[in-house]
């Protein structure tokens, strides 16, 4: 199996705080650690967890940061392709509040891969799944994988796009993300909308109505939830591809998600993805 990941990928340092700083303040990060991360990056790193071949689309700065961070992905095994831009590479804050909470700092704007960009699109055409894109034409793209799935946040880009996601994932508690099937317009409405509600599960969005799932019955603690949402969503990409029916896939996809809020990093956290 093939599967492909176009997205962003940041570095982060992360660590805990007693609390979110109020103006004024001086916070102290205690135990950080750096990281690749980003909405791109950790649903990446879940989907390296699994005997499928991986393939990134990303875009990297000209500093340490990028060199860090490409240093990193190229340690997985995967097959990175990684546009260069000349500018500092996307560095994110994260702090940690002891409920669990993370609030993010993202210093300087994302860097996306472009359909410009000398990238093999022509890859895309041999995936079983495709997740995520910020740029419409790589939308465009991603959409001769066999399946589409596309994170919520990026909807105003997959409606310029024209494309057609198959699954569209978000969480309903996040505005940004927080939408409906109306959303869409008739030729662009996914299959599945499936929207999470962190401890409560979540519901799956269908021509046939809503349909509830459950959250795993077990929570860990000890962690954030920094990257429990890209976990889960990088599992979903996984399950679809397999063939798993959306409900089934997301019930399945819980477990690796909820797995990252046991530890402050999330890459140290995820689970292995197996058939």
């Amino acid at each position: 199996m093939r599967v492909a990941v176009i997205g962003h990928v940041e570095h982060v340092t992360l660590g805990r705080v007693p609390a979110v700083p109020r103006p004024g303040d001086i916070a102290h990060l205690e135990s950080p650690r750096s990281f690749p991360g980003g909405g791109g990056g950790v649903a990446f790193f879940q989907l390296t967890r699994s005997p499928a071949e991986v393939l990134l689309y990303t875009a990297a700065g000209d500093d340490d940061a990028a060199a860090q961070v490409l240093e990193r992905l190229s340690r997985t095994g995967a097959r990175i392709f990684s546009a260069r831009r000349p500018q500092a590479h996307t560095r994110d804050v994260v702090m940690i509040t002891p409920d669990g909470e993370r609030t993010i700092v993202v210093v300087g704007e994302p860097l996306h891969p472009q359909r410009t960009d000398p990238l093999p699109w022509e890859a895309l055409g041999s995936c079983d799944a495709a997740y995520t894109a910020q740029d419409p034409a790589a939308l465009v793209a991603a959409r001769s994988a066999r399946l589409l799935v596309v994170t919520a946040r990026r909807r105003p880009a997959l409606l310029r796009s024209g494309a057609r996601a198959d699954v569209v994932v978000g969480s309903a508690l996040d505005p940004r993300e927080a939408c409906s099937l109306d959303d869409f317009p008739a030729g662009q409405r996914p299959e599945a909308l499936v929207l999470t509600e962190g401890a409560t599960g979540g519901t799956v969005h269908t021509a046939r109505g809503p349909q509830r799932f459950p959250a795993p019955p077990r929570k860990p603690e000890g962690g954030g939830a920094y990257g429990a949402g890209d976990s889960f969503a990088g599992a979903l990409t996984y399950f679809l591809a397999l063939g798993v029916p959306v409900h089934e896939a997301c019930v399945r996809a819980g477990p690796y998600g909820a797995a990252v809020l046991g530890a402050l990093d999330p890459l140290e956290a995820q689970l292995v993805l197996a058939a």
